[in-house]
This record gives structure tokens, C-alpha cells and sequence, in this order.
């Protein structure tokens, strides 16, 4: 499962440490931004910690074309057509504000809605 969204700062990483947090290693997780920041944004750092996830040991990671061939499920935050197509993948977008320049009160519900739509996806792909 690959999450993309355009800084691979922000939702992305908290969308992969709640899927690794709450599948283990049921699902392969993997994210990446069109333009990567240099650093994990760090409200969203804290805003996770406060779950009891620690994402500090992540990293902004370019979006590569290997990386949507080897993912089943592909979730885009905000990134739009930066993301290549192939026939056969399942494909969705969540409409999420984004965390930069935001602080830890505007995030919270970000994370709380990333973590709900996570545990959806978790119960329909994980059979």
C-alpha cells in the first residue's frame, strides 16, 4: 500500500505509521511525495506521538514509478496527476487538509480522520 501526498511530510507519514501501527506486518507500507520536504513535518511528529506511534525515524521520500507498480493500493492526498496510472491497482484520493505551517490543534483532526479512514481501508483489504 502506497501512500502519496505532495511533501511526503504531512498525511503520508501519518497514514503509513497508523497503517504499520495498526496491521503490522499484515500489509507492506510504503510513501512518497511529488516534491519531498527535507524533513518530516513535526506537528506531525508530535500530533502521532500523542497515539503512541513514533514517526521520527521517517523520512521524505520521492515518488517513484517502481514504487506504484509494487503497490496493490495506491491513496494520493492532495498531489493530483503526479502519481502514474496502471490498469489493475486500486486508486483513491482523501480529500485532507494539509498539516504544513499548521499547529498541533488544526492537526489533530487531520490525524483523527487519516487514522478512521486507515482502519477502513485495513478492513477491506485485510481478509
Amino acid at each position: 500500500m502506497l501512500f502519496v501526498c505532495v511533501h511526503n511530510a504531512g498525511r503520508s507519514q501519518m497514514a503509513a505509521g497508523f497503517l504499520m501501527h495498526l496491521a503490522g506486518d499484515r500489509i507492506n507500507v510504503l510513501s512518497a511525495g511529488s516534491e519531498p520536504a527535507a524533513e518530516v513535518n513535526q506537528v506531525a511528529v508530535r500530533a502521532m506521538a500523542e497515539e503512541g506511534i513514533d514517526i521520527t525515524a521517517s523520512t521524505p521520500k520521492i515518488l517513484t514509478t517502481e514504487a506504484v507498480k509494487d503497490s496493490d493500493v495506491v491513496i494520493t492526498m492532495g498531489c493530483g496527476d503526479a502519481c502514474p496510472f496502471f490498469p489493475g491497482k486500486r486508486y483513491e484520493d482523501w480529500k485532507l487538509d494539509d498539516p504544513a505551517g499548521q499547529g498541533l490543534e488544526a492537526v489533530r483532526p487531520i490525524r483523527d480522520e487519516i487514522r478512521r479512514r486507515v482502519e477502513v481501508l485495513i478492513s477491506e483489504v485485510a481478509h
